[in-house]
């Protein structure tokens, strides 16, 4: 979506939801307000995820972000958008104790924030609390295959729908959430054929990431779009190559610094004449 064609109000949850089966749409991560501001005019949704943890503090799993972490960066990204609907990520330990703790940091999250939804990585166990929130007034994004909250158990990043079994399990998680209230799924990590059905056989939207073409819509996180890391997941396609770029002003820089070239009249301060 261009510039020009971006609607004059924010999108909403129940936009999203329409969107099914149409218009594919388009989401990215963004978790400060640089990114935010520059994407908002050319994206549907913007997921403000737990991934902050190991995209922007260098950490090795999501596992140890706090909810005033996630409060933090979703303000920043409410604050610099007038388009996008902004979903914020439930971090880990924040609504797997029981469906009331999930309403009491959801409510939280949103009215310190002012995003919009929240998401979570959620399995069967979590249908009920789904179902809790989204009758209480708080729109749920559903996050079903892999879940990287779930890395210690799971083992690892391992995609799913590898086995009709999975497969199955899957699908049936899908209609559970949707049945719930959810009003869209995120689909990670999920093998193409399964994604398909799934999106098929729903009716709320899926959004893929390492997922099927077929989704009503694709994320993926902004700094590997953008090329700002040094390997990216088989699932990620680099529309620019920023990493390089990045470096190469950095080495300007200094150059300019350690030469005495910067800064220059241009940027200095001179006293007015009285």
């Amino acid at each position: 979506m261009s510039k020009h064609n971006a609607p004059a109000r924010r999108l909403s949850v129940r936009d999203i939801k329409a969107r099914k089966g149409k218009v594919p749409i388009v989401s990215l991560t963004a978790y400060g307000a640089p990114f935010a501001a520059l994407f908002d005019p050319h994206i549907d949704l913007f997921i403000v995820g737990d991934s902050l943890g190991m995209v922007l503090y260098g950490r090795e799993s999501t596992l140890d972000v706090s909810l005033n972490t996630m409060i933090a960066h979703a303000t920043a990204v409410v604050n610099t958008t007038k388009h996008a609907l902004v979903v914020v990520d439930m971090p880990f330990g924040a609504y797997q104790e029981s469906k009331e703790q999930a309403f009491r940091h959801a409510a939280k999250l949103l009215q310190r924030s002012g995003a919009h939804a929240v998401k979570m990585e959620a399995g069967m166990e979590l249908v009920e609390t789904v179902a809790f929130l989204t009758e209480r007034g708080i729109p749920v994004m559903a996050h079903t295959g892999l879940k990287p909250q779930h890395l210690l158990t799971a083992g690892g990043y391992r995609y799913q729908g590898r086995t009709e079994s999975e497969a199955e399990g899957l699908l049936a998680e899908a209609h559970a959430f949707e049945d719930a209230g959810a009003f869209a799924l995120l689909l990670e990590g999920t093998s193409e054929p399964v994604a398909k059905r799934i999106t098929e056989a729903v009716h709320i939207p899926t959004i893929g990431i390492g997922a099927s073409p077929a989704c009503d819509g694709q994320v993926l996180v902004s700094e590997d779009m953008l090329g700002l890391h040094e390997t990216t997941p088989r699932f990620v396609r680099e529309f620019a190559n920023l990493r390089n770029a990045v470096s190469e002003a950095a080495a300007a820089y200094a150059t300019a610094v350690r030469e005495r070239q910067f800064p220059g009249p241009a940027e200095c301060y001179t006293p007015k004449a009285d």
